[in-house]
Formats: C-alpha cells, structure tokens, sequence
C-alpha cells in the first residue's frame, strides 16, 4: 500500500505543479473526459452540501469540459477575474488512499494554496477527495471535491485556488 500511497502522493505533487506554473494542457490531461470538480457550499458552520446538482456549490462542473472552459477563458483573456493571472503555489499533506471495490481509490489530502496577485497574498485551504483510476503507471482523476475552509472569500473563486 506504501508504494500505491507514494505514487498517488507524486501525482497530485504533479498536478499542484502543473497548476501553479499554468502547464494547462499538463494540467488538463490528468482529469478524465468526465471528471466531476466540485466546491460545495457551507451549509451551515460544519455542515456542506454534497448534492450539487440539488444544492448550492461554489463551483461545479459535471465534466472537464468545465475546466477547459475556464482554460481556454485564461488563454484568450477573456476572464477578467485572472487577468493578470495571479501566481500560485500549491500545498498537499497528510495524503491518505483506500482501494474503492471499483479498481478506484478514495484519496484525502489536506491542502494550503499561496495565492498572490496585485500586490497582495492571501492563502486558501481546505481538504479534497479525489477518486483517481489507474492509468498505465499513473492515474487519472475521476472526481475532486475540494472543500474550502476559508471564512471569507475576497475574490472570484476559480479552479486554482483549489
């Protein structure tokens, strides 16, 4: 398991890193085509959401497409929330996986991201699950859900700051 737990651990290194230098098609190639993100909403001060197609998220999208959305919004500046693009740096600790009886694995992380843009730096941080299938010597993401921890959000909320 220490061996499964190690590459699922360089994984999610690689995707923080891909992420925080804006290697978007990197990024992008390590979610399947049909890979949920979720942000739930606080429902109450220790209570989330789960149902997103029910209930209110700070973001959803029920595929990458979502993502490559927000992507390709990025590129051609077009997203006036990240132009200019802030600068990002990504944190995981405290990764934990179990096999799922689908061949998949569960994987809990903990996580900080840096955030800085105009001048100013703040932190975001939360726990996400990640259900991850293999993929040849790697893995693939089926699923994120990251849940934010941060009382207070003073800018748009976007996939990486998550």
């Amino acid at each position: 398991m220490s061996n499964v737990i190690s590459s699922i651990e360089q994984f999610l290194y690689r995707l923080s890193e891909y992420c925080d230098r804006q290697q978007w098609d990197e990024y992008l190639a390590m979610f399947d085509e049909d890979a949920e993100f979720h942000i739930p909403q606080w429902d109450s001060e220790h209570v989330h959401t789960t149902d997103p197609k029910r209930e209110m998220s700070l973001m959803y999208y029920p595929s990458r497409a979502g993502i490559e959305d927000r992507v390709y919004r990025i590129r051609t500046g077009k997203s006036a929330a990240c132009t200019p693009m802030p600068r990002t740096l990504h944190l995981i600790n405290n990764v934990q996986a179990d096999e799922q009886e689908d061949g998949t694995y569960l994987a809990k992380v903990n996580w900080v991201t840096h955030y800085f843009r105009f001048g100013e730096s703040e932190l975001f941080f939360g726990r996400a699950e990640y259900r991850l299938r293999p993929d040849g010597d790697s893995w693939r993401i089926c699923r994120k859900q990251a849940i934010l921890l941060n009382d207070k959000i003073r800018h748009v909320l976007d996939f990486y700051h998550v």
